[in-house]
């Protein structure tokens, strides 16, 4: 470009001749005479292309190869090398190279082009990521859920142990009284646990279990096309900035309950980020969404998923591959297993039998020792072999009154250990391993006598009788004792 100036100067200002500035800088006419034409080099625009001789004949076959391509998985895609060879066996005498230019060039043409969408208050769009997590030691790739609001940019943020119908469930209502409302309509992909049928474009024969989750917080759903993830493509970017900025490096955690409390802190933390394009930092914009969104139900949703079943003849009742422990007496019984992401509760009728930890793993067991000892104590022979006690440690004076009682009573000591143990049923661990210590000190060492140590000891002297709530007591009269009268009986009959 200085040169371009310096020429154009000397000649139209400086007058010097065309002949002389040919002759320095060796240039041609017609080159000088487009400088002095133009103030600036003109852009360049590519005339008609070239004549392809050997790769033009076989566009058209490399245009079908690249359009049937998009009905197959990414991974078993034809490469330009492979194009290549097959053009080769079809007659092309080309170059590699001639065929991976019109690979480039004809999957350039062929990229979609996406049109800029708007975002009203109170949307928000819903995507699962994965990412690595070490929980008490153990490196593990779990899913991680996240809402967020386009509108504001607010988003919340939960991993879990895996993605279904419960963990949905769960992971709505934790987001809905974190952003303390519902949004009006939400968007997803077409996850299995969500999508029974897909009918069309943005129709859906949606799942049992969405349906429950929908009808109680009433929000309206989009789904994306089929293959179509940039309609929710908020979320998608927002799955890779969580797991860049929350879950880098890999966190080191006891549990999820302790990870889920940081995600949420961060979660808050991070409204105060001002997005590229928007007016205001998310904190200022956050409750313009929530001027939009629906109320929260009055009463909770029941995240849980509920399936029927009988106990079987182990007290073991099966619930998604895992089987778990209720008291003998509910052996044979129908029962109704409800599965949280935490934890899994058994009811039979309107009571709760049992409460276990969530195992996530298949074909795991989870025993609860106290559902079995009605039955050891009619088999107390099997105390030392039954695996539900396998793992069960109880403090030292446990072992130490099983073999007093064992050493006192011989074989019905066994059963009485039993025995005490079963107080555990009503009472908890700390209580009854405070009574066994005390029965060990006096020498009290059956289940009667221990269980008078689990008695409250009320001090009787600090309450004060009211007939606050006893009306009907006030119109009892009670005459003062008369102390000389037992003196008489004394008298009479014979004692002094």
């Amino acid at each position: 470009m200085q040169q371009w100036s310096e020429i154009r100067r000397r000649v139209l200002v400086e007058k010097v001749s065309k002949r002389q500035i040919l002759r320095e800088t060796g240039m041609h006419w017609r080159t000088l005479e487009k400088i002095l034409l133009h103030s600036q080099p003109p852009e360049h625009c590519g005339g008609k292309g070239r004549e392809k001789p050997k790769i033009g004949p076989y566009l058209e076959q490399i245009r079908q190869i690249i359009g049937a391509d998009k009905q197959v998985p990414k991974k078993q895609r034809h490469t330009a090398k492979r194009i290549f060879e097959r053009l080769r066996k079809e007659g092309y005498t080309g170059g590699c190279t001639q065929v991976k230019v019109a690979v480039r060039e004809i999957r350039r043409r062929n990229r979609e082009v996406f049109v800029p969408l708007t975002h009203r208050a109170g949307e928000a769009q819903v995507d699962f990521g994965f990412a690595l997590v070490n929980v008490a030691g153990c490196l593990r790739k779990l899913p991680f859920f996240v809402m967020t609001l386009p509108y504001s940019g607010a988003i919340f943020v939960q991993v879990f142990e895996r993605i279904s119908t419960e963990v949905y469930w769960e992971a709505h209502r934790r987001a809905f009284e974190f952003f303390d409302g519902v949004p009006w309509r939400i968007t997803y992909d077409n996850d299995r646990a969500l999508v029974a049928k897909i009918l069309g474009a943005h129709q859906r024969e949606l799942t049992q279990g969405f349906l429950q989750l929908q009808s109680h917080y009433l929000f309206d759903t989009h789904f994306c096309q089929v293959r179509r993830a940039n309609e929710k493509g908020i979320v998608e970017s927002m799955v890779k900035y969580c797991r860049l900025n929350f879950l880098v490096p890999v966190p080191q955690v006891r549990d999820l309950v302790e990870l889920n409390a940081r995600l949420q802190t961060q979660c808050v933390e991070e409204r105060k980020r001002r997005l590229r394009g928007k007016a205001a930092s998310k904190e200022v914009l956050f409750p313009e969404d929530q001027a939009a969104f629906l109320p929260l139900p009055a009463a909770a949703f029941d995240a849980c998923r509920k399936a029927s079943t009988t106990a079987s003849s182990l007290s073991l009742v099966r619930f998604d591959l895992n089987d778990y422990s209720v008291p003998v007496r509910y052996a044979h019984h129908p029962v109704v297993v409800k599965g949280y992401v935490d934890r899994v509760e058994i009811c039979h009728k309107d009571r709760r039998i049992a409460s276990h930890s969530r195992l996530w793993s298949k074909e795991g067991v989870s025993f609860e020792p106290i559902h079995y000892l009605a039955l050891l104590e009619r088999k107390p022979g099997a105390l030392d072999h039954a695996r539900p006690l396998e793992g069960w440690r109880l403090p030292d004076c446990f072992d130490v009154l099983r073999r007093r009682l064992e050493d006192e009573q011989e074989g019905a000591g066994t059963r009485e250990y039993i025995r005490v143990l079963r107080l555990l049923e009503k009472h908890s661990l700390p209580s009854l391993t405070r009574a066994v210590t005390k029965g060990l000190r006096a020498g009290a060492l059956s289940r009667d006598a221990i269980a008078q140590f689990l008695i409250p000891q009320e001090d009787w002297r600090q309450k004060t009788f009211r007939l606050d709530g006893r009306e009907h007591l006030r119109h009892v009269h009670v005459a003062q004792t008369d102390v000389s009268n037992y003196r008489q009986l004394l008298v009479e009959g014979g004692v002094q």
